[in-house]
């Protein structure tokens, strides 16, 4: 077991840090959680049947950890308000590597895409951060998901179009996105 958490954890543990990120915009945050899904794979892991790549299984648990995080939360407003806050904390993180933080700060329409990000969807929002920012396939999308692919699709581009309308609204006809 444990060369096979190492394997895991060198592989995904980058990924898996910056999916967390991603979801809290909180550093010790994401960290306690990246903690939390290795004590879930350590002991669960010989519940992993291989229908799907280990990675996609341990996406799946990390998004779990975090869906657990923000129903702790103390109201769904706050949880929503807080979840892709990339202000004043996102400011604060001491980190050698490149965090989501500073890529968004090195380019403003990625800013713009952001802000109009809060308003989507938690589905949304889940879709494009993995299929775009972490580069998942569609097929690891709906297993990481646990939907169809077609859900994934019709999210993805419903998530796409209200981005779109967002970025037009808030910023004009160049807030038009590919």
């Amino acid at each position: 077991m444990k060369a096979v958490f190492q394997e895991l954890y060198q592989k995904y543990h980058q990924d898996l840090f910056q999916f967390l990120m991603y979801m809290t915009k909180d550093k010790e945050q994401a960290e306690d959680l990246v903690q939390e899904v290795y004590i879930k794979v350590i002991k669960s892991y010989h519940t992993f049947k291989g229908e799907s790549s280990e990675k996609t299984w341990l996406f799946s648990i990390a998004r779990h950890v975090a869906i657990d995080y923000f129903r702790k939360q103390a109201t769904k407003r706050k949880r929503i308000l807080d979840f892709f806050d990339w202000g004043e904390r996102g400011e604060q993180l001491e980190d050698l590597s490149i965090l989501p933080e500073e890529i968004a700060e090195q380019n403003e329409e990625v800013r713009q895409i952001y802000r109009c990000l809060d308003k989507c969807s938690m589905d949304q929002k889940s879709v494009i951060i993995l299929r775009y920012i972490q580069s998942f396939s569609l097929k690891e999308t709906a297993e990481t998901l646990g939907w169809s692919i077609s859900k994934v699709k019709t999210t993805q581009h419903r998530a796409i179009k209200a981005l779109r309308q967002l970025l037009q609204q808030e910023y004009g006809e160049e807030g038009n996105i590919e």
